[in-house]
């Protein structure tokens, strides 16, 4: 059903989109990633719409590693600050929470489309289906590299904001590394979200 399954790329790149709009303006760490999560799912219905229904459960495989990674990470960064989710009251978080920041980069790497990280082979073989697939069409595989690129932007805002930089912690709270039970599953995550997109190699 070619009309039906347009309809499906159309609203699928929309919402890839859309939600990444809505992203670039969050300050709540939990927010960021959550509008993130839509726009990814957008990219995995853009992916079925165009006929590309491997490449759509593919990218919902890789994402599932490094979303997981990044809101478990999140949680440990809220941890750690004593319940503040604000980016804009943190910075400088690397050096105080190392293990947190370090997997949380691995989060990162691979949703922006690091080549040889997960997100890398399941958003390119996206994009590349959008552009050269008979359902597909240059105008879908515009609004995903779009998409894609306001996903590094954000992410990398996020990543600027919670690790790098001075730190705006107010000095009443005591920043600290989590637990072992919190970071064991990030670690766990980080190597997912490295070798996750391998098995995708032809």
């Amino acid at each position: 059903a070619p009309n039906t399954m347009w309809i499906i790329a159309c609203i699928g790149g929309a919402t890839a989109f859309f939600a990444a709009t809505i992203g670039l303006f969050q300050n709540d760490i939990k927010k960021i990633l959550a509008y993130s999560t839509v726009s990814q799912l957008g990219y995995m219905f853009l992916g079925v719409g165009v006929g590309a229904f491997t490449a759509g459960f593919f990218h919902l495989m890789t994402h599932a590693f490094f979303k997981a990674l990044m809101f478990l990470g999140s949680g440990s960064v809220i941890h750690g600050m004593h319940e503040e989710q604000d980016v804009r009251k943190m910075g400088g978080l690397a050096k105080k929470m190392p293990i947190t920041h370090m997997t949380f980069v691995f989060g990162w790497l691979a949703i922006i489309g690091t080549p040889l990280f997960s997100g890398f082979f399941s958003k390119d073989e996206i994009l590349w289906r959008a552009f050269s697939s008979p359902l597909g069409s240059k105008g879908l595989w515009v609004v995903g590299v779009m998409g894609a690129m306001m996903t590094a932007f954000y992410m990398t805002r996020l990543m600027a904001l919670t690790f790098w930089g001075k730190s705006r912690v107010d000095s009443s709270v005591k920043v600290h590394e989590s637990p072992l039970v919190m970071t064991a599953p990030l670690m766990i995550l980080a190597a997912l979200s490295l070798v996750g997109g391998w098995i995708g190699i032809p």
